[in-house]
């Protein structure tokens, strides 16, 4: 096995964004490793698919506890990449991770509280193998734990040294307004918000993007591509091999409906006329916010991660082309 040596011109052709109103820069484009790097995954698939990425600038990898599958098999993988290939660059790179969804049986390891985040975050930490995480998450919001405890414990773990910064993950405008307000108040200022947000799913401009401006908190959107929906590939069927012929996963088959087909088709039309994919226009239409630092996207293949980081080359809309995307996407 040759020893993996970074591309010296990785820094060249990739843009970075400060993330709010902190001193941290993200690359315009993060790979998430959601799916597609688990114990159920080729690693060597995933290792190339790292191994890209950094080479063209993309410093940020986006993990979670139970992302895989199996749960945690994609932070064992990363660690295993980490300590082959990447240890020496550790200080050029992002690495965060997220507590929130179940992990294991019993009252402690699921949701909220200070014991199952600081818990699973040292679990994080050990399949890593890393002594810290740039960013850790709350990965979802608990109805039942009081926030301040959520939000106390994040903040201990970036005081107790296995974090630098600390999100929040799918907290609605109200919940995050609070959140930022008691981390404000702990001296550990909430740096970053990852929602859902693409060009079918638009639930943040619906108060949250405001509260994000008003309190300098960057945002790095998920599903941009509304799991595959916002590309080529369901154009004219559903392939055997895509996520919405499968059983279980997040794109469902009738999801791939005529309306948002039809929609995707029109789409395609614009991006023709920009000379851009479908999902470099999806992608493109995210950074065009100011309030968006980065992208985060999940690719199977390196020519996909190719065209997303391609998108960054064209990221300005006319009014005319909002507008057009705006009613087809009504």
């Amino acid at each position: 096995m040759n020893k993996y040596l970074a591309a010296e011109n990785r820094y060249e052709n990739m843009n970075y964004r400060r993330c709010g109103n902190s001193g941290l820069l993200l690359p315009e484009i993060s790979l998430g490793l959601w799916h597609n790097f688990g114990g159920v995954d080729s690693f060597e698939t995933g290792r190339d698919i790292l191994h890209y990425a950094f080479d063209h600038g993309i410093t940020h990898f986006d993990l979670a506890n139970n992302y895989g599958p199996p749960p945690g098999s994609a932070e064992e993988n990363f660690g295993k990449i980490m300590a082959q290939d990447f240890k020496s660059y550790r200080d050029e790179l992002i690495i965060s991770s997220k507590a929130g969804y179940t992990m294991w049986p019993g009252p402690y390891g699921d949701w909220g509280s200070r014991k199952y985040l600081i818990a699973s975050c040292d679990q994080s930490l050990q399949r890593m193998g890393l002594d810290y995480v740039d960013i850790f998450y709350s990965h979802r919001p608990d109805p039942n734990t009081p926030l301040e405890e959520t939000m106390q414990a994040l903040d201990y773990i970036v005081r107790s040294g296995r974090a630098l910064y600390v999100g929040i993950s799918s907290y609605r405008a109200e919940e995050t307004s609070r959140a930022a307000k008691i981390l404000a108040e702990l001296g550990t200022p909430c740096l970053i918000h990852q929602p859902k947000y693409n060009l079918f799913d638009r639930w943040v401009e619906g108060g949250l993007t405001e509260v994000l401006r008003q309190e300098g908190i960057g945002m790095i959107p998920f599903s941009p591509l509304q799991q595959g929906l916002l590309t080529n590939k369901y154009l004219d069927n559903i392939p055997e091999d895509s996520r919405a012929a499968k059983k279980t996963g997040f794109l469902q088959r009738d999801q791939v409906n005529e309306e948002n087909v039809g929609k995707v088709k029109t789409l395609k039309k614009i991006a023709d006329k920009r000379g851009q994919s479908i999902a470099q226009l999806a992608v493109s239409w995210l950074l065009h916010h100011e309030v968006v630092t980065s992208v985060l996207v999940g690719v199977s293949k390196i020519s996909q991660l190719k065209d997303n980081i391609n998108a960054i080359n064209n990221n300005s809309f006319t009014a005319d082309e909002l507008g057009e995307i705006d009613r087809i996407m009504a």
